[in-house]
């Protein structure tokens, strides 16, 4: 009969040799999936989160850069540090010019120079690995002015049209109009005024649900 002291030691043993068995019939895959998970895991537990779409804000970079940006250039006017359309008020900015997009299925990071198939996971590296780069104090999300900016239109997969809300389109009036009047006070001097009622006329006047005015009037690049 086997005594008591030894049974301890025949379980460890038992668990033992099945630990091995286990860790030998795994495949190399199912061995390299459940060490990716726990650093997926690892790497998602230090992501630093933010709370602004990197996707509304490349859209609203897209439609002040295509615009609004080339009549600013025309009047050789600066923007106010106050005025938040100022490329360095866009968190992602520095991250977005570091894409290098060679070609339909090819871009490469600027930082690291690893190559990516789409822009979607160049988007995701750099909020996993480069997120040390973000600004992400007050002011610094441009996404939250795509009411203003008429970002749908610019946007690579478009929504679909909706039944126009009066609410909604009086209050991106009411910030289209905030930001022209912080971006171009019109006591500013000429080119000041000038811009700002190109900017009503370019992204203002279109927030209204009587449908005479349609977004970029003007024109862009």
């Amino acid at each position: 009969m086997r005594s008591w002291a030894n049974r301890p030691h025949s379980s460890l043993l038992a668990s033992f040799l099945a630990a091995s068995w286990l860790l030998v019939a795994a495949s190399p895959q199912e061995l390299h999936e459940a060490s990716g998970s726990r650093i997926l895991h690892h790497t998602k537990s230090h992501t630093h989160e933010v709370h602004c779409s990197r996707e509304r804000s490349r859209a609203a970079w897209k439609a002040v850069d295509e615009y609004l940006m080339p009549f600013v250039e025309k009047e050789k006017y600066e923007l106010p540090s106050k005025c938040r359309l100022r490329p360095e008020n866009d968190m992602f900015r520095e991250q977005e010019q570091h894409k290098i997009h060679f070609d339909v299925n090819e871009w490469r990071c600027g930082f690291c120079k690893k190559s990516f198939r789409a822009e979607k996971f160049i988007d995701q590296h750099f909020a996993n690995r480069h997120s040390n780069l973000l600004d992400n104090s007050q002011g610094r999300c441009l996404a939250d002015l795509c009411g203003a900016l008429h970002c749908d239109l610019t946007m690579e997969f478009k929504k679909p049209k909706s039944k126009c809300n009066a609410a909604a389109a009086a209050r991106n009036r009411h910030l289209c109009e905030s930001l022209a009047d912080s971006c171009f006070p019109v006591n500013q001097g000429h080119s000041a005024s000038r811009l700002h009622e190109f900017f009503l006329r370019q992204f203002c006047d279109a927030h209204t649900c009587n449908g005479a005015s349609k977004p970029f009037p003007k024109g862009g690049r």
